[in-house]
């Protein structure tokens, strides 16, 4: 049903492996989520955190545009609208407060998002901003490649698949765990990245992380198979709200003052996702519309069909008494 997107396949494929398909697919949208996501850390200490979150948040944009040859998605104004307000919230929530600041006045440091170093040099900055750039493209490239590659076609089952979009978070975390862990001894035994255990405070707060990151990525991929990865990806921006939240709730010194540029921004990607979301059921409606007009003609053809047989049946009888 998935490689062939249809919810009734042929006969011809029905001795068909998935295994390959399936295989060929795993590793694909493994590695595009891990050069995506990569890039982020590789671009943290080239560039600002304003531009990090900005740049790399703008995939929302380039999952749309990927949808339309990919996944032959409509070109809907109110939909790119949408998209765009929700970037616009964003670049609000990384700039609002540098643009609103005294450049005379020195501000405390975020130490949940700034780089760890101090990337004032216009090369660095560029070069981390064009990494994180193609970051951001490749991000939205692989929740299209998803929906297309990893989900099963319109007509399935929610249930079945929310259970799918969870056996392909599995599959990509075994594929994780059984091939891209080969880099790591290398770069241990070059000193390009020495590793170590984590022990202590580190440890339990990366227990915290990888089930808070399990959790969201299940819900995301399960999101983008029931509705679109434009949706999916906008509504993913509302977590940067809900990271200024949260962080009103944290003691010190992680603990951090909600800004005004915050809030706006905030408030701005919570009224884009609105938007989006009455947009996308909006266009399901009206293809459930279009689907039910179709099928109407189609019925009614098939009982013309039948009536004009039953004439000429009636007639031959006729000229045969």
């Amino acid at each position: 049903m998935v490689q062939h997107q249809s919810p009734h396949a042929h006969r011809t494929h029905a001795n068909e492996s998935p295994w390959l398909y399936m295989l060929r697919s795993i590793a694909t949208l493994t590695c595009a989520l891990t050069i995506a996501g990569g890039s982020w850390y590789v671009a943290v200490d080239l560039t600002t955190a304003s531009d990090l979150t900005a740049i790399y948040n703008c995939s929302a944009f380039f999952a749309y545009v990927f949808s339309v040859p990919l996944l032959g998605e409509r070109i809907h104004w109110p939909k790119i609208l949408a998209v765009a307000v929700a970037v616009g919230g964003v670049f609000i929530v990384a700039y609002g407060d540098s643009m609103s600041t005294d450049p005379a006045t020195p501000t405390t440091p975020d130490i949940n998002t700034l780089p760890t170093s101090h990337p004032d040099s216009a090369p660095s900055r560029g070069l981390g901003n064009l990494i994180i750039g193609v970051g951001s493209i490749l991000y939205g490239l692989y929740e299209v490649m998803y929906k297309r590659l990893g989900c099963p076609p319109s007509g399935t089952s929610p249930g079945r698949s929310m259970i799918f979009a969870n056996f392909v978070g599995t599959c990509i975390g075994l594929f994780t765990l059984c091939v891209l862990w080969i880099p790591l001894p290398i770069l241990h035994f070059l000193g390009w990245e020495v590793w170590s255990p984590p022990t202590g405070e580190a440890a339990r707060l990366l227990l915290i992380s990888v089930f808070a990151n399990a959790i969201f990525s299940g819900s995301f991929l399960v999101l983008i198979s029931l509705t679109s990865p434009v949706l999916s990806s906008v509504a993913a921006l509302l977590t940067i709200f809900l990271v200024a939240i949260i962080d009103q709730l944290l003691p010190e010194p992680m603990h951090n003052e909600l800004s005004a540029a915050a809030l706006l921004g905030g408030g701005v990607i919570v009224v884009a996702f609105g938007m989006l979301t009455w947009a996308t059921f909006r266009e399901m409606d009206e293809e459930r519309r279009e689907k039910a007009g179709r099928d109407e003609v189609e019925d009614s053809d098939e009982s013309e069909g039948e009536g004009e047989g039953e004439g000429e049946e009636e007639e031959r009888q006729r000229m045969v008494v």
